[in-house]
């Protein structure tokens, strides 16, 4: 076995419902900008700030191996999948900690305005770098941030957009044809 205590690592975590355009990008942006030896992509079980979602997590976890599972240096875990449960993210951060030295956490610039609710912000801010990644019609607003770093990606494309879109034709250059596939195949 390999020990990974020593590699530097950023984690991506969201609730890939799905995965999009946006994601690859910000994946592949991640990999290139950040000094890390590997990104965790983790997809959650329940987003602490919702109440469902469309498709369930054995399904977002099958789309993001897809999508990113044999990209190099990208992990997808299924740490939180595992724990049957809506899980904080600083104790996502503590149980990677426990294997490797993690340095960044990704977020979008959509999640800076509630950022500070999180729960153990404080611990969380003296633990990473946070990675913001832009989107439009956002602020950039990192007063409360110790330390952070800007991703500028410009895709006009979230999950929830694609979850209301009625016909996945539509959507084409929005997600990967692999997960349309899958979108279709479970009539979600």
């Amino acid at each position: 076995m390999v020990n990974s205590a020593g590699l530097e690592v950023a984690v991506f975590g969201g609730s890939f419902d799905p995965p999009h355009a946006g994601h690859q990008q910000i994946v592949q942006a991640c990999i290139s900008q950040l000094d890390i030896d590997r990104l965790i992509v983790l997809p959650v079980y329940l987003n602490p700030f919702k109440s469902g979602s469309l498709a369930n997590a054995d399904m977002r976890l099958q789309w993001c191996r897809e999508l990113f599972g044999s990209l190099p240096g990208v992990t997808v875990s299924d740490y939180e999948i595992r724990q049957g449960r809506s899980v904080k993210t600083a104790e996502s951060i503590r149980h990677f900690q426990k294997l490797y030295r993690v340095k960044y956490l990704v977020i979008g610039a959509d999640n800076l305005s509630t950022l500070t609710q999180w729960h153990d912000f404080e611990w969380l801010n003296e633990q990473i770098t946070w990675v913001i990644v832009s989107r439009p019609g956002y602020d950039i607003e990192t007063d409360a941030l110790r330390n952070w770093r800007l991703v500028t990606l410009n895709v006009p494309v979230s999950s929830s957009q694609i979850r209301q879109e009625q016909d996945l034709s539509s959507i084409d250059t929005k997600i990967a044809p692999s997960v349309k596939e899958i979108l279709k195949g479970n009539d979600i």
